[in-house]
């Protein structure tokens, strides 16, 4: 997946995340940001992995988001990998 389509699927993400009036304060208190903080900083690479991070913390949380936006949950995890500061470890 390229960055620009990784970037638009975190936003869509942060969208989702937006409406759950019971994820958003989770997240935001995971993040140590405020709402008026997300909405400036929204369009950040930062936040936009942070997004997917918190989303990918929960596979219910990964598999509602994509039922309720008709999405391929494997998406995220490509999503993740396509933005920065996600290299993958190698514990070897």
């Amino acid at each position: 997946m390229k960055q620009e389509s990784a970037e638009a699927l975190a936003l869509n993400v942060l969208a989702w995340l937006v409406g759950d009036e019971e994820l958003l304060p989770v997240f935001l208190g995971s993040t140590g940001m405020d709402g008026a903080e997300l909405r400036a900083r929204a369009g950040e690479g930062e936040v936009l992995a942070a997004v997917l991070d918190f989303l990918m913390m929960n596979d219910e949380w990964v598999n509602r988001w994509a039922l309720e936006t008709t999405s391929d949950p494997t998406h995220v995890m490509q999503a993740r990998y396509a933005l920065p500061g996600a290299e993958q470890i190698n514990w070897t």
